[in-house]
């Protein structure tokens, strides 16, 4: 069984000594789920159990574990350069649209040019005048200024086209790292979703309420981090709790009022000290944002479709009962070939993003009515009522910290059992000689 890269991630970053609640609590994981994964995660990497007198246990890892994986799993090697490759291969996906925009109008520009030399030339020759000579070269003044040297500034927005190769403005206002390829595949396609994380963060967030409040806690202090809530009878017999508890390994309790709390005794033990975090007020969507690239290089994308698709439509006049392209042939023929496609690119390079910008307007919408929500359940927390008050301090009985220390251990894999033997029976003398001192 291959180890679980969120328990990895979240034992490197709790210092490599962790119990199942600290790891629970951390990576948001169902309480089986991280413990089954630190079990494969110790076996694996050569990690230790340390028992406390309690029967506790905490897990110790070497901090070179993934290194110790990496030569003991091919899967995990394989994944390693899978990633390095999909990074490379989305990079070149990206930048493929703006390199097939810029192609696009290469093409439509050189074979219009292509075709209204050809019909000057015709109309001189119909005539029987000459000058050709005198405009012959005019058509080259339909291409853009950055055919030219200035290629660089497509790969980087900030290149000045002068002696310094790279300007980057220092502005709080300027905020894209995407240069012009990238950017072009942002106006089309946007970033990505915001909230792909958001059950993650979601249950990170609901499991360090709880550890915040040492493991006891009331229904009203979660509903801020949850989404469905139920009818109204279904808020009262507080259901949305049941997806809580069967993650954390929860109990319900209930108080002498006739209120139910809840206490989950897995998310108490910790392999050190915890402090309190902070934790927002309430799970907060992230708003959709139509791209990130900056307002110079949207209006570029934008010009530049508009050239493109006017482009498609003067070519597609010129081209209009296959005549020229037969006499000039050659790229003529060629762009009339894959007319169709450069029409349908025309087209969808627009049409992508506008139906894209009203898609996120609607599902803004939405996100904000679902914060609203969550929000007002933060309030109605913040403002308890009596009822409330009494609920969460009796939930706070239930509170504790229970952290394995170094004293506290009975047995441990890092050492052999002959020297834990020896030390138990020094730690067992010393208990008496303290009972004994005490009671004199």
């Amino acid at each position: 069984m291959a180890p679980d890269p969120k328990i990895m991630k979240a034992v490197e970053q709790l210092g490599y000594r962790v119990t199942v609640g600290d790891v629970s609590t951390q990576a948001g994981l169902n309480i089986n789920l991280a413990q089954q994964g630190l079990l494969a995660l110790a076996s694996g990497a050569g990690g230790h159990l340390q028992v406390a007198e309690s029967g506790e246990i905490a897990y110790l890892f070497p901090q070179n574990f993934r290194s110790i994986l990496r030569n003991k799993f091919l899967r995990l090697q394989l994944q390693e350069w899978w990633d390095k490759i999909w990074r490379v291969l989305f990079y070149l996906i990206r930048i493929s649209f703006g390199i097939i925009l810029i192609l696009s109008i290469v093409l439509i520009m050189i074979a219009i040019a292509m075709i209204l030399m050809s019909l000057r030339a015709s109309s001189d020759d119909d005539s029987g005048g000459g000058g050709s000579s005198r405009g012959g070269g005019g058509g080259i003044f339909i291409f853009p200024r950055f055919w030219g040297p200035d290629i660089f500034w497509l790969f980087d927005p900030y290149y000045d086209g002068g002696s310094s190769r790279r300007q980057r403005t220092s502005s709080a206002s300027d905020t894209s790292a995407l240069n012009f390829l990238e950017a072009v595949f942002s106006f089309l396609f946007g970033d990505g979703n915001p909230n792909a994380d958001l059950e993650e963060r979601r249950w990170q967030e609901i499991g360090m309420v709880i550890r915040n409040s040492g493991g006891a806690v009331a229904a009203e202090q979660i509903a801020p981090y949850l989404d469905e809530l139920g009818e109204r009878y279904q808020q009262e017999s507080e259901d949305y709790m049941l997806p809580v508890l069967s993650r954390f390994d929860g109990l319900p309790q209930v108080s002498p009022e006739g209120e139910i709390v809840y206490h989950f005794p897995e998310l108490q033990t910790t392999a050190k000290a915890v402090q309190p975090k902070r934790v927002q007020a309430y799970l907060r969507e992230r708003l959709w944002r139509f791209s990130q690239a900056s307002s110079g290089q949207l209006m570029w994308s934008i010009g530049l479709g508009v050239v493109n698709f006017v482009g498609v439509l003067v070519l597609g006049s010129l081209l209009s009962g296959g005549e020229i392209a037969a006499q000039i042939g050659g790229l003529v023929a060629f762009v009339e070939v894959i007319y169709p496609l450069l029409f349908v690119y025309g087209i969808g390079f627009l049409a992508i993003p506008l139906i894209r910008y009203f898609w996120i307007q609607g599902k803004n919408s939405r996100i904000e009515q679902r914060n609203q929500k969550r929000q007002e359940q933060a309030v109605a927390l913040n403002r308890a009522e009596d009822d409330l008050q009494k609920k969460i301090s009796y939930a706070q009985q239930f509170a504790a910290q229970n952290i394995i220390q170094e004293e506290d251990l009975v047995y441990t894999s890092e050492t052999d059992l002959l020297d834990q033997d020896l030390r138990a029976t020094e730690q067992i003398d010393a208990e008496w000689r303290r009972r004994l001192e005490s009671g004199s």
